[in-house]
């Protein structure tokens, strides 16, 4: 191994694991990794000790574990729930540069665009509320508003979303999905990576790099580097980013059969001319409004800059018996320092001086009036990891088995700072974002202050009952507590020990096809009192779901159809019998809850992954369902009921193997709020890349190539948000 490129990876790595840990001054960390080296795969008859390392049939598939589900180290044919996998080479491939890219792109799921920094995402007809680092369950800040959606993928190798209800492994949340960020590992004893830059509309120019390198001549020792940087304006008036990633991790094989891995990644981003809500989408008249898509309620002074910093540790260690031991620890701190300005119609209650009909006169421009706002939030997460699995015999043959166990602790705390004007916008045909910034206080505020601990003890195990039958049971007892101030309003709520059952049973009909039945639970905590005082039970979540699971071509494509039905009960609802409303003892207008049935969506998702013949890469979907609460209402309109995803490249192999096109569309269904609605519509994307010479490639993205004017944000209160136009990223990139 060369000593300059050992130099040069020890301290780029070094340099990241320094500079986060000076940013975070006293603060210690946790969290978990729990994806692991040195696992055996069993069920498919694999012998394969690493599991980390996948086998990629083709660029968009993978054979490797998936822990998301169960934590059992099952293939995705071996996971009884519908699970999608995105990789390094798709992920490239159609340029997604965060989460909420991956998420627009991934089978079943959706997203809404909330602001330059928030953002919401959907499945199944509910929001996900669950998301994981290397299959370890995390929260996301208060109010999601700390950017982790927009957080750059650049770090991660691949992202898996496993939809349906999630409780086994991560505990509260919603019947939807959770989404697996696994980040790249330090599993390169030759020195390798990449570089990059980049350049795009908007102004946009970016580098890039990733370096790997053994840091030990017998290469037990090795490490890994990613940095970016990005900087560009949008198509929205006054709006500007600039983006900064570091990432680094060290592995080291402390013997044969342990290994511990250490590393921190830091994200940057400063965006100005931020905004905050929606524009306008209707007149005061009903009339529904046109603007034009650069057109924004945010003014030159805004800004909305988020930070986060995570540090983690996992050491795992394989026993002779194929058994494995993983602890993870991760630390997790998001910041955020915004100064926003939220545009909306005013009326007689507000402090405008306006007292016109609310809403914005279409002939006038008038009736808007401001909320100007400045806020410094911060959210830290400790979070420890325990898990133990592996196999064991029984009645002659083998099963695995899982035990785990998992302590989260987040403290979150947001203040805000008064101002001493809320001034009404004279026309808003003339906004320019001249808008003055008004004095801060420099008193700060309390708005949040708020500790949420999650506690959790799962197993499960898999019986091999027959060669070809497979059962899988488990359950988790969890705990949730949240204490705390927000908004003035004192909150103490929680559950403990709610068991959390998890059931599969997997049939082989052939070698190829696999049918699939699972029953899948997860529990919402709420924060609603009954007429005697008692905090309700928590929200339940059951998913019931029944899959077929193929492949094809000798596992070169995959393919997998689902019907399922969820349902989400002891949802809140105001106590009123008889006519008669009750109210909480000792409240004077807090109205008291009943739990009820709640909503119930039903619906089918199919999808196609692979390469069904050389050089042609295929990811194809579609989903459909219908969401209905007790009355029979439809609800969560925003969400798209139905969604069409494709996306392919052909590389010409005999022809002109240097060139590889691509292209493909995403289809979704109406939506809508009360008096704001979306048509149905289509994106359509194309890419090309070329290898100009060994080892130098340039790549073309077109989004959005016809130029589709859609909103990707409608609001019950009637704002709306414009999807990208067309736009181009161009990419040069060497690889070694």
């Amino acid at each position: 191994m060369e000593k300059p490129r050992l130099t040069i990876i020890a301290a780029a790595v070094l340099a990241v694991l320094s500079y986060s840990a000076n940013t975070a001054a006293a603060q210690t960390t946790t969290e978990t990794t729990k994806k692991t080296d040195n696992q055996k795969q069993n069920n498919d008859k694999k012998d394969d000790k690493d599991v980390e390392k996948i086998t990629v049939k083709g660029s968009y598939t993978v054979s490797s574990v998936v822990d998301t589900a169960t934590g059992l180290g099952l293939t995705l044919r071996e996971t009884p729930q519908s699970v999608s996998v995105l990789t390094a080479s798709r992920i490239r491939d159609q340029d997604m540069e965060s989460v909420v890219d991956a998420v627009q792109n991934t089978v079943g799921l959706s997203s809404i665009a909330v602001d330059n920094v928030r953002n919401t995402m959907q499945a199944r007809g509910f929001d996900i509320t669950n998301y994981q680092i290397d299959g370890v369950p995390l929260s996301w800040s208060l109010g999601g508003d700390a950017g982790e959606t927009i957080a750059d993928v650049s770090i991660y190798k691949r992202i898996e979303v496993v939809r349906g209800s999630t409780g086994l492994l991560t505990g509260a949340g919603d019947p939807s999905a959770s989404i697996n960020l696994v980040r790249k590992h330090a599993d390169s004893t030759d020195f390798t990576g990449y570089v990059s830059a980049g350049v795009g509309s908007w102004n946009k120019r970016e580098v890039t790099t990733d370096l790997s390198s053994g840091l030990s001549q017998d290469g037990s020792l090795r490490g890994r580097f990613v940095g970016k940087y990005e900087d560009g304006d949008s198509f929205t008036d006054y709006y500007s980013n600039k983006k900064s990633v570091l990432y680094g991790v060290v592995e080291k094989d402390i013997d044969p059969n342990t290994l511990l891995r250490v590393g921190a990644s830091y994200q940057d981003n400063k965006p100005k001319g931020a905004v905050w809500g929606g524009l306008p989408g209707v007149f005061s008249d009903g009339s529904t409004t046109n603007w034009d898509r650069a057109t924004t309620t945010a003014a030159k002074w805004t800004r909305w800059e988020t930070t986060s910093k995570n540090y983690f540790a996992n050491l795992s260690h394989s026993f002779n018996n194929s058994w494995q031991a993983v602890f993870n620890y991760n630390y997790l701190k998001y910041t955020s320092d915004t100064k926003l300005l939220y545009l909306y119609p005013a009326s007689d209650d507000d402090e405008s001086e306006q007292d016109t009909v609310e809403g914005l006169d279409k002939d006038t421009g008038s009736g808007l009036t401001s909320y100007p706002y400045k806020s410094h939030g911060d959210s830290a997460q400790n979070s420890f990891d325990f898990q133990l699995k592996g196999q064991y015999d029984l009645l002659g043959r083998e099963h695995d088995a899982v035990f785990g166990a998992i302590y989260s602790k987040q403290k979150a705390k947001t203040v805000s700072y008064d101002t001493d004007a809320y001034p009404d916008v004279d026309n808003f045909y003339d906004w320019d974002g001249n808008f003055t910034e008004p004095n801060w206080s420099s008193q700060a505020s309390v708005e949040q202050d708020m500790d949420t601990v999650q506690k959790g003890y799962y197993a499960a195990t898999r019986l091999n009952v027959t060669d070809e039958l497979k059962v899988i049971a488990g359950g988790r007892l969890a705990s949730w507590q949240r204490t705390g101030v927000s908004y003035d309003e004192v909150s103490d709520y929680g559950d403990d020990n709610v068991f959390i059952p998890y059931a599969g049973v997997l049939y082989d009909l052939t070698a190829q096809h696999r049918l699939y039945f699972s029953y899948t639970d997860i529990f919402m905590p709420q924060n609603a009192q009954d007429r005697n005082g008692d905090f309700l039970d928590p929200v339940t979540g059951k998913t019931y779901e029944l899959g077929l699971k193929s492949t094809f071509f000798g596992d070169m494509l995959h393919t997998s159809v689902a019907v399922y039905r969820i349902e989400q009960d002891n949802l809140a609802q105001d106590d009123v019998e008889d006519g008669v409303t009750y109210y909480v003892p000792g409240s004077v207008n807090t109205v008291a809850q009943v739990g009820a049935k709640g909503t119930v969506s039903k619906g089918f998702e199919l999808e196609v992954v692979g390469r069904p013949v050389a050089g042609w890469d295929i990811s194809a979907g579609y989903s459909q369902f219908a969401a209905k609460d007790a009355s029979d209402a439809e609800v969560n309109t925003d969400h798209p009921r139905k969604q069409f995803k494709l996306f392919t490249t052909y590389q010409f192999q005999q022809w002109l193997p240097s060139l590889t096109i691509g292209g493909g569309i995403n289809w979704q269904s109406q939506t809508y709020t009360a008096d704001v609605r979306q048509g149905a519509y289509s994106v359509v994307n194309l890419m090309a890349r070329y290898e100009v010479m060994k080892n130098l490639d340039v790549q073309l993205n077109v989004n959005n190539l016809l130029d589709k004017t859609y909103y990707n944000y409608l609001d019950s209160s009637d704002e709306v948000r414009f999807g990208d136009p067309s736009n181009f990223a161009l990419d040069l990139q060497y690889h070694f």
